[in-house]
C-alpha cells in the first residue's frame, strides 16, 4: 500500500544570527537552549522526542499540535512550499 501525506499548513522560521532572538521567543525560553559562536548560531529545542539541535540555516517548524522541531534545509525544500496568505 502507498500513502500520501495530507496537506497541512505549518509555521516555520529559518534560523540565523538575525532570527535567533525571534525564534527563542517564538518557541519559549523554557524549551530552548541557545548559543552562538563567531561564525555560527545554534539552538537546542525540547521536542516530543527530547532535545534536538538546530544550526544556522535549519528551519524551525511549529507542528500541528503546537510542538517545535528542527528541519534541515534540503528536507524542508522537498517537503514544504510557501502558502500565499
Amino acid at each position: 500500500m502507498k500513502y500520501r501525506k495530507k496537506p497541512v499548513v505549518i509555521e516555520a522560521k529559518q534560523l540565523s544570527a538575525d532570527t535567533l532572538d525571534e525564534i527563542v521567543t517564538w518557541i519559549g525560553d523554557d524549551k530552548v537552549t541557545d548559543g552562538t559562536s563567531e561564525d555560527e548560531c545554534f539552538i537546542g529545542i525540547q521536542t516530543l522526542e527530547g532535545y534536538m539541535s538546530a544550526r544556522n540555516g535549519d528551519w524551525i517548524i511549529k507542528g500541528v499540535k503546537g510542538e517545535f522541531y528542527p528541519c534541515k534545509p534540503d528536507i524542508f525544500e522537498q517537503t514544504y512550499e510557501l502558502v500565499e496568505e
